[in-house]
């Protein structure tokens, strides 16, 4: 629960942490070459240049400059990996939602249902409402605590350091799986999952409300009240989506011992303008990273594939039969084998387990992995 000036408070302070980051990143640019050590040395020449980012907690600032530490190794390491197309360089944030705090800077209410923030931004304390399960756990395993602000209201993340392995039911099945736009996923073993298309169902009400913003007089609060409901929509599809990955990951990863699936390019995909609107709302990339999450917690195998030529290609005998995207059954000329087109994709992938190449620990763990042929899930869990 939210009082005006604390959402002011904490507003000031999501536009502090990402002035220091841009700052950062500017230093970078301008001194190529500079390593981990200058960076820091430079976000404590802020905080003596500004007091307003002397106001923000010490490490909320170390924090930022970490974040532009991570976009920059991540933009070397796409380089030295050859990474097709942009390698993702370091790039300023006009926009962002959130402030993170290290180990300090707030305190936990003994009962857990508060918390306080203890910097001299004026954010002080707030009532943590809603589920939540952080009384479970001891202060000391919580290891940073994120102020995210939401188009419906402000949310707290607390970053816990556990063993989240778990023990699922043993299991030896091996399924491959192939994402689509008419059906989500077909699995070789013929199963299809219908996909909800969330955002096409929703797009009716929400082009309803966008003409509504229009209609308002720029700067007036009845244009801000609608931009919020309007972004309200979004956000709810955005949790559907999430709600519905996150939910066939984790029944897939319970069910089988092996979990084979292609390794797409979801970012080349949507530059096709006809299909991008329903590739994005398939979520296939969520879906991918929910799968290695619980991969990894369960103790499962996540098999990444090459794409080329899996709806092509016979299951029965390999030899390859072309057909249109309309063509939605699979009959091949060479053996004469016939088969639901996605069923036989996912059969494909499957067989490609063992012959993609040999299967390595993803490093990041987090994002999915781009390596062809290889398990994309850790041993350890990220916490």
């Amino acid at each position: 629960m939210i009082k005006t000036a604390q959402a002011k408070a904490i507003n000031e302070a999501i536009r502090t942490s990402r002035f220091v980051r841009n700052k950062v990143l500017r230093y970078w640019m301008d001194n190529r070459g500079v390593g981990k050590t200058q960076l820091y040395r430079y976000g404590t020449q802020l905080r003596a240049e500004f007091g307003f980012v002397r106001e923000l907690n010490s490490q909320a600032c170390q924090a930022s400059i970490e974040n532009v530490e991570r976009a920059i190794n991540r933009f070397f390491d796409n380089c030295k990996k050859n990474k097709p197309g942009k390698k993702g360089y370091p790039r300023f944030k006009k926009h962002s939602r959130s402030v993170e705090y290290k180990v300090s800077g707030w305190k936990l209410h003994p009962s857990k249902r508060r918390i306080s923030f203890i910097d001299k931004k004026g954010i002080g304390e707030v009532k943590l409402l809603g589920k939540w399960d952080i009384h479970a756990y001891p202060e000391k395993s919580v290891k940073r605590v994120r102020i995210v602000r939401r188009a419906d209201g402000y949310y707290v993340q607390f970053c816990v350091k556990i063993d989240s392995q778990q023990d699922p039911p043993p299991a030896t099945s091996e399924v491959g799986i192939d994402v689509g736009l008419e059906y989500f996923y077909a699995d070789s073993n013929g199963n299809h999952e219908e996909n909800p298309r969330y955002l096409r169902k929703a797009e009716k009400d929400i082009k309803r409300v966008q003409r509504k913003i229009y209609k308002k007089r720029v700067g007036s609060s009845g244009r801000r009240k609608a931009r919020g409901i309007y972004a309200r929509k979004h956000l709810k599809v955005t949790r559907q989506r999430n709600e519905h990955a996150k939910r066939l990951a984790r029944n897939l990863c319970l069910a089988n011992a092996k979990v084979v699936l292609e390794d797409l390019n979801i970012s080349g995909l949507v530059r096709n303008h006809k299909l991008a609107k329903s590739i994005s709302d398939a979520s296939w990339y969520n879906f991918r990273q929910w799968l290695e999450y619980f991969g990894g917690k369960f103790g499962r195998e996540i098999i990444a594939v090459p794409p080329h030529f899996t709806s092509q290609e016979c299951s029965n005998c390999g030899a390859k039969a072309q057909k249109s995207l309309s063509t939605r059954t699979h009959s091949c000329t060479h053996c004469g084998y016939v088969e639901q087109r996605d069923v036989n994709a996912a059969k494909v992938i499957l067989s490609r387990a063992t012959t993609g190449g040999h299967p390595e620990s993803n490093a990041s763990g987090v994002a999915a992995s781009t390596s062809v042929g290889r398990k994309t899930c850790k041993s350890k869990q990220r916490h």
